[in-house]
């Protein structure tokens, strides 16, 4: 990480100077920018995004009285370790998770006793990401989020025991039309007025109802039972993921959790008649143990002691809209929905608090522009069209795995079961890989994807290990895309091109840097170059080949208030076996590319590097200039 820039500061790096003039927890103001309401895995990734924009005053309120000890979710994909490591917390969770290596496989048969191994798999195929699939209790993921709050310029911190009771929106209410009732836990209500309300507040959301929006969808008949627990087992497999389908007793899934000891067990139950709920069955953890016990046998199953359990029907529901604007109605959304308040489906993918994260993360660097004044409300748009799809894929996925989930065995001995099967087939889809976004202001056209076939526009930035040339250290170039705000262009440098004077990455940093250029048609005058738009370079050279001097000087940018240099801006490509990044990635080896990244890590486009009028115009697509 870097700091000192404007200064010495002693202490931990990762506390953020607070904002020129901002005041430290304060009660509620009359108007606020942006008001989140809950403080799940939405609501947190959005704040904590937001919360590196002291400009913006934000503000979260959730009605518990506190932080959660225990969630439900404990499911990290490898898609939001990569999202961590953006917001600087990656390396705690890597610290205290599980990490999920092997996946195995166990059946048994219709009326037989027993269950065996049928299969094991490597739970996330090589290649795919630098990150691991771990499990963490969703608690944990929160207490990171707001610890990246706390030290923040805005040192935002929730507003807990508060609830909303009303939420209206006036069209003509100026620049905070949204009006909104706080009921607070001792029965007072307060008033405040918002530019943007975000309502992440499950899937009873106050927020939605208020929208006009509703959850639709089906269940699928079928109770669920799941249980944090401690226990003493002869079960072999009970440290790795386990999908067991017995023969007669039902389905289990086993989550080993964080810490060595802990595990998670997903039962299957009771088959629900058509609209009864689980709620009418009376189930308790001791019908799950029982279960449980049945399931496995012949292998004991000694429960000691049981952290958490809860009981659920399998039901996948979606709203239309994220937002508060219909279809076909001409005006601005202000209103925006996010995580359980808008998409529902049962917890066995361990997709739930991921897709919520991503939900967050889309949203919040798309307000800031907005807020900041670099890009018009129009922009606001793009939330509900690229998460909606998001979270339909979700449901559809959700629907099938939860139906191959409870099926009884089948087939002949020999063949490997659907559940496996289906399982292999969608390794991209469970490791969060599979969201691409669709042609808009903010995703290209895929004229030039063949410069870089691996950075597939629409797609997650797909990291790869290289060598920064200052100080010869090897890292992944996904890893300098932090959570920021910021845009990023990586060059990536074609045959020949050491970044001397007439080299394609100098005459691409001239006409962007030079004064009058198209970078400062979106740069303030007080800010630095890379205010917006963090621009970078990756040679195909070793590093000990190339001068970090003999640069182009928007490579070496002098910033802050002393007009220190930035030493991180140039890369070269990692020349060992298997390592090379324009070898990984695909990347057209005479041509070069430039490949333009969302501040969500995504790829916006890929572009040749000698048509620079064509990354302008991108841009000018998006930001308004100033």
């Amino acid at each position: 990480m870097q700091y000192h820039l404007n200064g010495f500061r002693p202490g931990d790096p990762e506390l953020q100077a607070p904002g020129v003039g901002r005041e430290i927890n304060t009660p509620m103001p009359e108007k606020v920018d942006v008001l989140i309401v809950g403080c799940g895995p939405a609501g947190l990734t959005l704040a904590a995004q937001l919360a590196q924009f002291p400009d913006i005053t934000t503000r979260i309120v959730e009605r518990k009285d506190g932080p959660i000890e225990r969630g439900q979710a404990d499911g990290v994909s490898c898609r939001s370790m990569e999202m961590f490591n953006a917001f600087g917390f990656a390396e705690q969770v890597l610290k205290q998770g599980y990490w999920v290596n092997e996946t195995t496989f166990w059946k048994g048969e219709k009326g037989a006793d027993g269950i065996n191994r049928i299969g094991r798999v490597q739970d996330v195929e090589d290649g795919l990401s630098e990150m691991p699939h771990i499990i963490l209790n969703q608690a944990r993921v929160h207490d990171m989020y707001l610890d990246v709050m706390r030290k923040s310029a805005t040192r935002l911190v929730p507003d807990y025991g508060v609830e909303v009771a009303k939420l209206q929106v006036d069209e003509q209410g100026g620049e905070h039309p949204v009006h909104v009732t706080m009921r607070h836990t001792d029965a007072r209500e307060t008033q405040v007025r918002a530019r943007y309300v975000v309502g992440c507040d499950g899937a009873r959301s106050t927020v939605r109802d208020s929208i006009g929006r509703q959850l639709t969808g089906d269940s699928a008949n079928q109770a669920w039972g799941v249980m944090d627990v401690l226990c003493v087992t002869d079960f072999p497999d009970v440290r790795c993921k386990t999908l067991i389908q017995s023969g007669d007793h039902g389905n289990v899934l086993i989550i080993p959790r964080e810490g060595g000891y802990l595990v998670r067990l997903y039962i299957e139950m009771d088959k629900l008649a058509q609209g009864e709920r689980v709620a009418n069955r009376n189930l308790n953890e001791k019908h799950l143990i029982a279960a449980a016990q049945r399931i496995f046998s012949p292998f004991s199953m000694d429960i000691k002691e049981v952290v958490w359990w809860s009981v659920y029907e399998i039901g996948q529901r979606l709203t239309d809209k994220f937002d508060n604007v219909s279809a076909g109605q001409d005006q601005l959304p202000h209103v925006f929905i996010a995580g359980d308040a808008c998409h529902t489906h049962s917890p066995k993918a361990g997709q739930g608090m991921n897709v919520s994260m991503g939900d967050g993360f889309n949203l919040g660097w798309k307000l800031a522009l907005v807020l900041t004044g670099r890009a018009a409300p129009e922009l606001l748009h793009t939330y509900s069209s690229e998460r909606q799809a998001v979270a339909q894929d979700l449901i559809d996925f959700d629907r099938e795995w939860a139906r191959i989930m409870s099926e009884r065995p089948a087939g002949t001995a020999g063949d490997t079961p659907v559940f496996q099967r289906y399982f292999v087939e969608h390794g991209r889809y469970t490791a969060g890989m599979s969201v691409t976004y669709k042609r808009s202001i903010l995703t290209g056209e895929h004229h030039y994807q063949g410069l870089a076939k691996g950075f597939e526009i629409g797609t997650r930035f797909h990291s790869a290990p290289v060598v920064r040339l200052a100080d010869a250290k090897p890292m992944e170039l996904g890893h300098v895309i932090k959570a920021d705000g910021r845009w990023r262009i990586f060059a990536l440098a074609g045959a020949g091109d050491e970044g001397q004077k007439e080299g394609s990455i100098a005459r691409f940093c001239e006409n962007m840097g030079r004064k009058g250029g198209w970078l400062d048609d979106f740069t303030r005058a007080d800010e630095d170059r890379d205010a917006l738009i963090d621009f970078r370079a990756v040679f195909q050279q070793p590093f000990r080949t190339l001068a970090h001097e003999e640069m182009p000087s928007l490579l070496r940018p002098q910033k802050g208030a002393f007009g220190l240099i930035d030493y991180e801006k140039v890369f070269c490509a990692d020349t060992r076996k298997g390592q090379d990044i324009f070898d990984l990635r695909g990347v057209d080896r005479n041509a070069g590319a430039i490949v333009i990244v969302r501040p969500d890590q995504y790829v916006a486009q890929v572009l040749p590097l000698d048509t620079q009028p064509r990354v302008a115009d991108f841009f000018r697509g998006i930001f308004l200039t100033v």
